[in-house]
């Protein structure tokens, strides 16, 4: 009875995995319906992704699902020091026992987005509205004793807006500069909870199979009471680099961030990931995090994470 019961358990579980690969594949099928992929084009520059040619000559194309950041799972995501006591400058968010959690997980996200409003300043200058929603989440799939928990789950809508930079320098071409509101949060009670509020701003450029995108941003402040994360811009950063490098089957990508303090709050992270198209749109995908902040639960907390799994969906 008992083994029957277990093999029953491990069958849901392999399922939830199951559904989530299912999820992936989903989610990118329907974005290729959509004209994002098409058989004759494997990548997509910076200026296409958000659809910058087409505000340019006015074509219409709202209210479709397109890609945004990299979708992927991660079925085998290593720290070296798994975050057991989460701790905050606020007394209320400070885990007083040690959660017993494995230093390997399941990592996957999910993340698309939609234009809402076109060319808003006309034709001549543009400027797109842009809905997006992503989000992440670390599954402690491989802890049995612990019923296999769902650790962090990191829930990240925004809203941008965008204006065309049709210009060069340095031989490199400007895309887009854009200005927008980011709220990020664990949907958590407390002592676990974790939320901040962003103003972002955002630049773009490409050359060839070459991106960047620069996004310097402010933190919203909330009442000290009701802060759970003091001081996150510190760890986290005040902003973050993303350069992102396609080659034939091969696509790189460098994200670093920095809290733009040079004395004790000197911190940031960097993270680079690989993938190598294995398959049609399918690549097998390398993860690696050094720094802190990995997940807003994390924020504080310094780590090497090592991940490795497949994607559907790069930054290009």
């Amino acid at each position: 009875m008992i083994k029957q019961i277990y093999n029953l358990i491990l069958k849901i579980y392999t399922m939830r995995i199951f559904i989530l690969i299912i999820l992936l594949l989903m989610v990118n099928l329907s974005v290729r319906s959509q004209g994002l992929f098409k058989k004759s084009k494997d990548t997509y520059s910076l200026s296409e992704r958000w659809q910058i040619n087409d505000t340019l000559t006015n074509q219409k194309d709202l209210f479709k699902f397109k890609t945004y950041k990299p979708l992927y799972i991660l079925f085998a995501n290593y720290t070296n020091d798994i975050n057991e006591l989460p701790t905050s400058d606020n007394p209320d968010n400070v885990v007083l026992e040690p959660l017993p959690l494995s230093d390997t997980e399941l990592k996957f996200q999910i993340s698309f987005k939609t234009m809402a409003l076109k060319n808003i300043f006309g034709n001549r200058i543009g400027g797109d509205i842009w809905i997006a929603y992503t989000q992440t989440s670390r599954w402690q799939v491989y802890n049995k004793a612990q019923s296999r928990p769902f650790r962090e789950t990191n829930y990240e809508p925004e809203v941008m807006l965008l204006v065309p930079t049709p210009y060069k320098i340095f031989g490199i071409n400007g895309v887009f500069a854009g200005i927008g509101y980011n709220h990020q949060s664990n949907g958590s009670s407390n002592p676990l909870s974790r939320s901040w509020h962003r103003i972002i701003m955002q630049f773009g450029w490409e050359k060839n199979n070459l991106s960047i995108v620069l996004r310097p941003w402010w933190r919203l402040h909330e009442k000290p009471e009701l802060d759970n994360n003091p001081g996150i811009e510190n760890y986290i950063g005040r902003g973050d680099l993303m350069v992102a490098y396609e080659k034939g089957r091969h696509d790189i990508s460098l994200i670093g961030r920095h809290s733009m303090r040079f004395d004790d709050d000197n911190r940031g992270s960097l993270q680079m990931d690989y993938a190598f198209r294995i398959y049609d749109y399918l690549k097998l995908h390398l993860q690696v995090f050094h720094g802190y902040g990995e997940s807003l639960i994390d924020y504080n907390h310094k780590q090497t994470i090592v991940g490795i799994g497949v994607s559907l969906v790069e930054w290009r």
